[in-house]
């Protein structure tokens, strides 16, 4: 009996020194995540479109930082192919700045998908 006792309290504090390890290591997770954030917000993507007349600067927060459009693809009498441009280079650049912020997040996680930070890596 004493030793059913003896082995309850060892599996007991095994259990709770594994999940202070645990939780160690969850908030050394979190904190090295938003720091990954902060320093992505920093970072910048470039897209073009119409082979350079249009490009979309991105950044890893997801904010369009800057669009330019070259003068030669200015034409009013044909705008819609104006807005597809900028359409399809704020598109690109954004993909680009979302794949930028997963690639470091899979850095940190070493590409594990983990349960409950899905949100994480998505910043916009």
């Amino acid at each position: 009996m004493f030793l059913d006792l003896y082995s309850e309290i060892m599996e007991d504090d095994m259990s709770k020194k594994m999940l202070g390890d645990i939780m160690r290591q969850a908030q050394k997770l979190q904190t090295e995540m938003a720091k990954m954030q902060e320093e992505a917000k920093k970072k910048t993507v470039e897209a073009t479109a119409g082979g350079g007349m249009v490009t979309a600067v991105a950044s890893g927060a997801g904010d369009i930082i800057s669009i330019k459009i070259e003068k030669d693809v200015v034409n009013p009498d044909d705008v819609e192919m104006l807005q597809d441009l900028i359409l399809a280079a704020v598109n690109e650049a954004l993909r680009r700045a979302q794949e930028m912020v997963n690639s470091e997040m899979s850095k940190l996680t070493g590409g594990l998908q983990l349960p409950g930070l899905g949100g994480l890596g998505k910043l916009f």
